[in-house]
């Protein structure tokens, strides 16, 4: 690119990106059949934004020069959600999964790609944190998390 940015990183941090967006979007429809009747509003809320940002990403893939790759049919879960404590911590997952993402989407673009992966990477931290209940120091970088959590410092 002009700028000095990879082409074909930003292209692949977008389509990982627009992946990661379409599983959220199937994760919630989980999430909001089984968070009971205080998270379904959260769930809904959550699911309209992921939705959003996965058709951004559609057009930025194509703007890119690439082919957007479609949704599945369906995605294979972590772990068993019978309630609403495992929604809940299903859409702390989906939410990290995504910050995770748009991190690497940040670091990869420039301008108003990497402002918009900015944003998104802080919706979905906030998103991580209201459902959790707790945030993490560096949303989006699952290696520093991982060494907090640990007890090491940074890796």
């Amino acid at each position: 690119m002009a700028d000095g940015t990879d082409a074909a990183g930003v292209l692949a941090a977008a389509r990982a990106a627009l992946a990661a967006e379409h599983a959220a979007v199937y994760g919630y429809g989980v999430v909001g059949a089984r968070a009971g009747e205080r998270g379904r509003a959260a769930a809904r809320e959550a699911l309209t934004a992921h939705r959003a940002r996965r058709n951004a990403l559609v057009r930025t893939v194509r703007e890119l020069g690439g082919r957007p790759e479609p949704a599945l049919a369906a995605y294979a879960l972590p772990y068993a959600v019978p309630d609403a404590a495992a929604a809940a911590r299903l859409a702390a997952d989906l939410e990290d999964r995504v910050a995770g993402v748009y991190a690497d989407l940040v670091r990869a673009a420039t301008g108003e790609r990497r402002v918009e992966a900015a944003e998104a990477l802080r919706e979905a931290a906030l998103r991580s944190a209201r459902w959790r209940g707790s945030g993490v120091a560096f949303p989006g970088l699952a290696e520093r998390a991982e060494g907090a959590e640990a007890g090491s410092p940074g890796r």
